[in-house]
C-alpha cells in the first residue's frame, strides 16, 4: 500500500516538474535572438517566403499556444521533425532557396534520439562501473580509518581529481593514451573500445563525489551507538560493518547517485561527447544548439528531465525500502 501511494504521489510530482521544465526550455528557445526559419531556408530566402514558412510552422503564434500544441503532439509520441537535418542524414540548412519548409524531408526527432541513445548509455554505464570500482573500496577504506592516513589520502586524492577540468583531462587522455601510446582509440566510434577514454574522463569527475560521501557516511555510522551495542551483544566488528554499517551508509550514497551523480553524467556527456566527437545524445544536443534546431533541443531536454525524475523516484523508493524509518 505504501509503495502504491509513494509511486502515485512521486509520479504526479515528477509530471509537474517535467512540464514546468519543458515550458521553461520552450520559452527560452523562442525569446533568444535569431530566427530558425533563416537556418531552415538559408540566408538568401526572400522575407515573404520566410514569413509564410514561419506562419505555416506556427512560429508566429503566442508561445503558450505553441507550447500547448507541442505538448499535445508529445503526448501522442510525436516529438516533431528536425529543422535542419534531412531524413537521409546530414544538414539541409540553407539549401531550400525560395521553397517553403517541407517536414517530410526532415529527420524524425525521436528516430535521431533512438539512434544516438545506445551510444550514450554505453558511455554512461562504463563511467559508472569505473567510478564505482574505484570509489567504493576507497571510500569504505577511508571511512573505516577516519582521521588516519587512508582518510587523508582519500581526501587529498579527491581534492586533486575534483579540480581537474573535464575538457583539459579529455585532451590529456587523448594525447597520452591515444596519440603517444596508441593504447586506446579516441575520436569517433567504431566499437565499444571507443567509449573507454571518454568514460574515464566522466569517471574521474564522479569518483571524488562518491568517495567523500561514502567515507563520511561510514565514519559517522561507526560512531552511532548501535555499533557498540551490537558488539556488546556478541556480533563481531566485521559482521557489524558488513551487515549494518555498510547497509546504512548506502542510503546517502543512493541519494547522491540519484541527485548529483546522474546530473554530473548527463551534463558531462554533452561536453565529453563533443570533445571526443562521440556520436551520442550529447553530441546531437550540442550540434542542435549550434544550429538552433528547436525540436531536438526540446526533446532531449524533456528526456533528460524525465530520466532525472525517474532515477530520483527509484532512489527514494530504494532508500525507504532499506530504512523503513524514512517512510514516516
Amino acid at each position: 500500500m505504501f509503495a502504491i501511494d509513494f509511486l502515485i504521489r512521486r509520479l504526479a510530482q515528477g509530471a509537474i516538474i517535467v512540464v514546468a521544465i519543458a515550458l521553461l526550455i520552450f520559452t527560452l528557445l523562442r525569446v533568444v535572438p535569431g530566427d530558425p526559419v533563416r537556418l531552415m531556408l538559408g540566408p538568401m530566402v526572400s522575407p515573404s517566403v520566410a514569413e509564410q514558412t514561419a506562419k505555416d510552422l506556427g512560429l508566429r503564434d503566442p508561445i503558450i499556444v505553441q507550447f500547448g500544441r507541442y505538448m499535445g503532439h508529445v503526448l501522442q509520441g510525436d516529438f516533431g521533425r528536425s529543422f535542419v537535418r534531412s531524413a537521409q542524414g546530414g544538414s539541409t540548412g540553407g539549401s531550400r532557396g525560395e521553397s517553403t519548409f517541407d517536414a517530410s524531408n526532415r529527420a524524425s526527432v525521436i528516430e535521431l534520439i533512438v539512434t544516438t541513445l545506445p551510444y550514450s548509455l554505453l558511455l554512461a554505464g562504463l563511467a559508472f562501473l569505473i567510478s564505482l570500482a574505484v570509489a567504493l573500496p576507497l571510500g569504505v577504506w577511508a571511512g573505516l580509518n577516519a582521521g588516519r592516513w587512508p582518510d587523508r589520502f582519500a581526501l587529498y586524492l579527491s581534492s586533486v581529481l575534483v579540480s581537474l577540468p573535464n575538457v583539459w583531462l579529455g585532451l590529456v587522455f587523448i594525447f597520452l593514451l591515444s596519440a603517444k601510446t596508441g593504447w586506446l582509440p579516441a575520436i569517433g566510434y567504431q566499437n565499444w573500445t571507443y567509449a573507454i577514454l571518454p568514460a574515464l574522463v566522466l569517471a574521474v569527475e564522479l569518483i571524488p563525489v562518491i568517495v567523500r560521501s561514502l567515507s563520511v557516511s561510514v565514519s559517522s555510522n561507526l560512531l552511532d551507538p548501535y555499533v557498540s551495542v551490537g558488539q556488546i551483544r556478541g556480533l563481531t566488528r566485521a559482521r557489524m560493518i558488513g551487515a549494518h554499517v555498510l547497509r546504512n551508509s548506502s542510503i546517502p550514497l543512493l541519494n547522491l547517485l540519484g541527485i548529483q551523480a546522474v546530473g554530473l553524467i548527463l551534463g558531462g556527456l554533452f561536453v565529453i561527447e563533443y570533445v571526443f566527437n562521440y556520436p551520442g545524445i550529447g553530441l546531437l544536443m550540442i550540434n542542435a544548439v549550434f544550429q538552433r534546431d528547436f525540436p531536438i533541443i526540446q526533446a532531449i531536454a524533456i528526456f533528460s528531465c524525465v530520466a532525472l525524475v525517474l532515477v530520483n523516484i527509484l532512489v527514494d523508493f530504494a532508500s525507504t525500502t532499506i530504512d523503513r524509518r524514512l517512510q514516516y
